[in-house]
């Protein structure tokens, strides 16, 4: 079955690297886990061993005949894109103690997918995805690095990302340009509450030119004095950009500026 370009696949053949995959979870009979995109069914043969029930979500119906031999009563394979399916609906088939969700997403839809997982309302105690490395740096940047951005804040308010397995690009078919990093999404729980989507819009402002200081992002939509007042008393002037700003920094100016209208 040849990977088709037009969906971004690349098959996972080094076996050892799907044994250290599937080692990150610690499942019961009682759990629950979702694999996005099972491809060839190399890391489903290996999920599919576990004591947990595994439900698959493949988008190419045209590997309906190498899945197929996976299906069982605890292995159920669906053939639908991720980002329409109701995942709720989907799971409220299932009675499960714990969910875990685990992919190798294609780089054009990694953030979507990411996204609409965020979106879906789910509680879900653990995600495992294989991207491409750059990808990986980027989600788990630190503040005044290149690679720290919205994406990163966004994904780790709600994560704890960290970078697991280095995946070089030869155990993969056919062999992509890049290589590849497995990393591990854990929740992240806040004592304080924020309007989400307010939040967001204000640090896609603080990025939206990234080479400019905050001060040139935020000035004109927001009250630049009450943002000074926040930098100065964590030691900082207002000619920093926002690569330099921790996401707990971005909260507690977001909350000064907001604090009686969330």
């Amino acid at each position: 079955m040849k990977a088709k370009k037009s969906l971004g696949q690349n098959f996972l053949i080094n076996d050892t690297i799907i044994e250290n995959i599937v080692s990150l979870f610690y499942v019961t009979e009682n759990d629950l886990i979702i694999e996005i995109g099972p491809g060839r069914g190399a890391l489903t043969e290996k999920l599919s061993k576990l004591p947990s029930r595994l439900l698959c979500i493949e988008v190419d119906k045209d590997l309906k005949p190498v899945l197929s031999k996976f299906e069982s009563e605890n292995c159920k394979i669906i053939y639908e894109d991720i980002l329409k399916v109701d995942l709720k609906t989907i799971v409220q088939n299932y009675q499960y103690d714990n969910l875990y969700i685990v992919g190798n997403l294609p780089y054009y839809i990694t953030s979507p997918i990411l996204e609409h997982l965020i979106k879906s309302g789910l509680n879900i105690n653990q995600m495992v995805f294989m991207v491409q490395k750059e990808v990986a740096d980027r989600f788990s940047a630190k503040s005044c690095s290149s690679n720290y951005g919205y994406m990163t804040l966004f994904l780790n308010y709600y994560y704890n990302v960290t970078s697991e397995i280095f995946v070089p690009k030869k155990d993969f078919n056919p062999i992509p340009k890049v290589d590849s990093m497995v990393i591990k999404l854990e929740p992240r729980y806040h004592e304080f509450y924020i309007n989400e989507q307010k939040y967001f819009s204000f640090l896609k402002n603080a990025f939206r030119l990234k080479r400019k200081t905050l001060k040139n992002n935020l000035s004109s939509q927001y009250n630049w004095q009450t943002i000074k007042e926040v930098l100065e008393a964590n030691k900082l002037n207002e000619n920093v950009r926002a690569e330099q700003i921790t996401q707990e920094l971005f909260i507690e100016i977001y909350l000064k500026l907001f604090e009686n209208q969330n």
